[in-house]
């Protein structure tokens, strides 16, 4: 057996010494948040495969860099996989379009002041296209107690509807 210093010693010199110039050089390729999560998977495949780094610091240096390259193509393969994807998902699905802002915002504002348990009954019910059945299953109450929240959403939406939607008489109809 050798003297000297071991493969764990010599990598964890090299990791320190080479950790800011790594998060640098994925710095300049990747989104900033993305960065540290690369050095990261540099450090794990460094430890795994300790038994691999090459004794001379600079060559454990080029050596850590190769595998931050691996690091980087795996990441891109993986974006690039992500946008297509997203490519495919986006020419298969069906062209929504979305009203005007403004649209509709009495209601939308009426939905926010309920509160979140009949909220969720009507966004699934009325947004989402689910039956009351199915509602119920999703938020995990019995059948009826979705007919009720239901109900009771229903009778504080007209409550609060009632004021801001009553028409407004003008000169005109008198």
């Amino acid at each position: 057996m050798r003297l000297g210093v071991s493969k764990e010693q010599r990598l964890k010199v090299a990791l320190l010494e080479a950790s800011p110039d790594l998060l640098a050089y994925f710095r300049r390729r990747v989104a900033p948040q993305d960065a540290p999560d690369l050095l990261g998977e540099v450090l794990v495949t460094a430890w795994r495969c300790v038994r691999d780094v090459p004794v001379p610091a600079e060559e454990a240096r080029m050596w850590l860099f190769r595998v931050a390259r691996g690091a980087l193509r795996n990441y891109q393969r993986g974006d690039r996989r992500r946008w297509a994807l997203a490519d495919r998902i986006r020419d298969h699905a069906p062209t929504a379009h979305a009203p005007a802002a403004d649209t509709g915002i009495e209601i939308r504002d009426a939905i926010s002041r309920l509160p979140s348990d009949l909220a969720e009954v009507v966004a699934l019910v009325h947004w989402e296209g689910m039956s009351l059945a199915e509602t119920a299953q999703i938020v995990g109450v019995p059948a009826s107690t979705a007919r009720g929240r239901y109900q009771r959403a229903k009778d504080l939406l007209r409550e609060a509807l009632s004021v801001s939607t009553a028409p407004i008489s003008t000169d005109a109809d008198s």
